[in-house]
This record gives structure tokens, C-alpha cells and sequence, in this order.
């Protein structure tokens, strides 16, 4: 679900792989497509600033610092790929007393280990991935372990149906078309019903003051164990500070020997003039969280400054490829009055969707962000088109996971081996479990009865997409 579209990962590989296997994957991405070449690394990056003669040449000044001292560059264009996981967020002035508190404070960008945190009492400020990962994590190894959360969140399990990994289970053509075409209410309770089946997030401190689609989620398959366990305390927000510890709001006190902030990340572009990009409280204006509107020359698009409920790779990967074509002038951008309208209602659909937060300003669903680049450059997969054509490959286009390989079917950049790929991804899924040898079930009475609601379901998406 993460590879790039035309370089799968290694079947060898898991499927929820260690940062060490992203990082040798990247590794022969880089190797395979002689890209090493062509980086200076251990270059930082001090300013970015249109050229003199920027209206007519396009060019840009950039100014940057490596071990040869600083020099300026210039370039032809610029893609951005700093993300949204910037500069940490620790908002202290939210938290009375903080001066005086004798304890520890760190924030989760800089936890690296729980050596140092040994028959510890911790605070865990924060319920996003990493609070919940640290606080899980900690609670092996300190004395006791606090997780204070102001709103709750819903928690989903790597492990979806039948042990298929959950992204791959859900984030699905057929999935997303239930989603958006439902009603909003319905499709929260679905999904709610199915997380609060696994285990009772009233019962365990987590029920969120929202409903499921409205915040990104948290994934995250051991902290309920650790709070059935009690090596994790769920508690509410942090009322105050005291010299030894903190006051919670429901009045409850702790003493702690440290505090860890989960509060997440602002994100900014320092090395731009406000005039190119300004954000405010993570809000920036930008074209399909691409573009800025506002500069006459479209040869500069910010590249993976998303939140999207589905991996990252693939969408940056997209937007480059969408990014290149109109750098060479193949493709036009509209004009910045449309770019405007369309950015001001993808933020009103996203406000009436999130709750207000500095988490919700860039969210985006998977499928259909995909599908919105891909059109723009024909690469979005015609899935009419494929029932008509390929029906084998267009039920997996359909209901299997929307891995990468889809936009490799058509359109520029179409791969030869993109519809083998796809073909073959669920044997990729299941190839790094198989370390032990299993004689295969033997199909039940049932099988016939499943293939009927398969044709069925079939029936309907095509439909579906015939009528609108």
C-alpha cells in the first residue's frame, strides 16, 4: 500500500515493515533508478527567492550551506518535500504551573528509547500515534504510565478481517464509495460499532467527544491490553502543573517524575517569504496542497503537506508526477481566481467534516485525493471500462486494496507489469507470513454462497458507476 507505483516492495518484506526495511526499500528505489547521482546531500536549504528576472526566466535564487560554506544556487524549479512534521508543538501556555514543575519534560519528536524512563511515573500528554505508541511502549518499562487526553480518540487495529492488514482490508474503490455515499451519521456508526465490538472505548477511557471520521485516527493494537493490564491509566486533560506533579481537570492529582508531550507538530516554510507562502496555525492556501495560488510562474509545489488517511508515499509520489508535467508545460494550471474557489471549498468541506484543530487542516482521503491527481495527468484507472474489458483485474481494481500499481495501468508512465502486480499483491500480503508450511483449507458448503454476493456487489458498483 506504500510502495511506489512502479517499484513494489519486496515480497520478503513485512507487511507493517521496521523502519530499517523502509529505509533499505528507499534504498533500492534509489539504486534501481540511478538517483544517487543526481542528490548532493548534507545540504541545508537557508532561503528560496525569485530570481531578478523570475517574470520572464522563472528562475529561482536559493541559498544554501554545506560544508564548502554557503553559496547561492540557481534553479529552473522547486519542489518542497519538508512535510508537516516540522516543528514540535508544545503548548505551554495551556498548561498553568508549568514553570515550577521539578520534573522532566520532553517532547515525542525527541523520545527516542524507554531505558531512561525505568520505575518512572510519566505523564503522557497527547492521544495521537505517538502518545499512544510511547505510552504503550513506557508502560514495559516505568512505574506507572498516564495517558491524558483532552478529547478521546477511536483506536483501530493493524490487524483487519481474518488477519489481512486493516489498510489493505478497508482502503478500498468499493469502501470509499460506501463511505461517500452513505450518510454521514451511518457510516460513523458502522465503523464505530465494529471498533467498539473489539472492546468498549467508554469502558476503557478512550470515547472520543467526535465521531470516527471526524479526526484521523489512531492505530494502535496494544493499547487496550495495556489499559486491561493497568500499566496505563487513561485520564483527562491536564488541568495545571504543581512543583511534583499535575492536577487533571476532573480534579484528580498525580505526582510524576516527568512529562512527555504528544502534542504534535506546526509546519511552516521558513525559507520562503510570507508573500510565496504564509501559514497560520498549519493553514496555508494551496491548490489541491500543492499550489500556491498567488505566484505568476507555476514552477514551485509544495509535495507531501498531507494528512491522509492512507500512506504517504504513493500521494507525494502522484503529486510529482502531476508536478513534472507542468514544469515542462505540458499541463496548465487554472486560473489563480478557479485555484482560489477550490481551495477555499476543500476547506470548507474539511471544516464541516473535522473538528477545529491544528491536526485538521491538511486531512485528505486516500482514494479519492489519488483519483483527483491521476485524472489531471490520465492515469486514473477507467473502471467501467476494465469490467468490460478485464474483469479479473477490475474486481481487484474494485474491492481489493487500491494499491499504487493502479495508476500505472494507463495514461504517461503506464508500467507493463502494473496489471501482473495487482494481480499478484494479495500473494505479496500473505508471502512474509508464510514461514511456516500450512496445508490450505478446504472451501466449506458456504463458497457458493459467497461468489453469489460477490456477483451481486459487482453488479451494484458497476451500476453504480454507470449512473453517476
Amino acid at each position: 500500500m506504500m510502495a511506489f507505483s512502479d517499484f513494489p516492495i519486496p515480497k520478503e518484506f513485512a507487511n507493517f515493515m521496521h523502519n530499517k526495511k523502509l529505509m533499505e526499500y528507499a534504498r533500492l528505489y534509489a539504486t534501481e533508478f540511478n538517483l544517487l547521482d543526481h542528490i548532493q546531500f548534507g545540504v541545508e536549504v537557508l532561503s528560496c527567492a525569485l530570481a531578478s528576472d523570475h517574470e520572464m526566466t522563472g528562475k529561482w535564487n536559493v541559498r544554501v550551506k554545506s560544508g564548502e560554506g554557503e553559496r547561492t544556487e540557481i534553479f529552473d524549479a522547486l519542489l518542497v518535500c519538508t512535510g508537516h512534521h516540522a516543528t514540535p508543538h508544545y503548548p505551554l501556555h495551556e498548561f498553568p504551573g508549568f514553570e515550577k514543575f521539578g520534573g522532566f519534560t520532553v517532547h515525542s519528536h525527541s523520545y527516542r528509547e524507554p531505558k531512561n524512563f525505568e520505575d518512572k511515573r510519566v505523564v503522557v500528554i497527547g492521544i495521537g500515534n505517538s502518545g499512544g505508541d510511547i505510552a504503550v511502549e513506557l508502560s514495559k518499562h516505568a512505574q506507572q504510565v498516564f495517558l491524558s487526553t483532552r478529547r478521546g480518540a477511536w483506536v483501530l487495529n493493524r490487524v483487519g478481517p481474518k488477519g489481512v492488514p486493516l489498510d489493505y482490508a478497508f482502503t478500498s474503490r468499493f469502501a470509499t464509495m460506501l463511505k461517500d455515499n452513505l450518510p454521514f451519521s451511518w457510516s460513523n456508526y458502522f465503523q464505530e460499532s465494529i471498533l467498539n465490538n473489539r472492546f468498549d472505548h467508554a469502558k476503557y477511557g478512550l470515547k472520543p467527544k467526535h465521531r470516527f471520521f471526524s479526526q484521523h485516527p489512531m492505530v494502535n493494537d496494544s493499547l487496550p491490553n495495556s489499559i486491561l493490564s493497568g500499566s496505563v491509566k487513561m485520564k483527562c486533560n491536564v488541568a495545571e502543573f504543581t512543583e511534583n506533579g499535575v492536577v487533571f481537570e476532573d480534579g484528580s492529582s498525580e505526582e510524576v517524575d516527568g512529562v512527555i508531550f504528544a502534542t504534535g507538530y506546526t509546519f511552516g516554510f521558513p525559507f520562503f517569504d510570507e508573500s510565496i507562502i504564509k501559514v497560520t496555525r498549519n493553514h496555508c492556501k494551496l491548490y489541491k496542497h500543492m499550489w500556491p495560488p498567488a505566484l505568476t510562474k507555476a514552477n514551485m509545489a509544495v509535495i507531501g503537506g498531507i494528512q491522509p488517511f492512507g500512506a504517504i508515499n504513493p500521494i507525494s509520489e502522484i503529486q510529482c508526477r502531476w508536478a513534472t508535467k507542468v514544469f515542462k508545460g505540458d499541463l496548465l494550471l487554472p486560473s489563480p481566481s478557479s485555484m482560489a474557489e477550490d481551495i477555499n471549498q476543500t476547506t470548507y468541506e474539511m471544516n464541516q467534516q473535522f473538528y477545529s484543530s491544528q491536526r485538521h487542516t491538511i486531512q485528505v482521503d486516500y482514494v479519492n485525493y489519488m483519483d483527483t491527481i491521476a485524472e489531471k495527468i490520465g492515469a486514473k484507472p477507467n473502471v467501467i471500462k476494465l469490467f468490460l474489458t478485464d474483469p479479473k483485474l477490475a474486481s481487484m481494481v474494485a474491492f481489493a486494496g487500491c494499491t499504487p500499481f493502479q495508476y500505472r495501468l494507463t495514461g504517461p508512465g503506464a508500467w507493463q507489469l502494473a496489471r501482473e502486480t495487482i494481480l499478484n499483491q494479495r500473494y505479496r500480503v500473505d508471502f512474509p507470513l508464510s514461514t511456516r508450511n500450512m496445508e490450505p483449507d478446504k472451501p466449506s458448503g458456504w463458497s457458493w454462497l459467497l461468489v453469489s454476493l460477490v456477483v451481486v456487489f459487482l453488479g451494484w458498483f458497476v451500476l453504480h458507476y454507470l449512473n453517476g
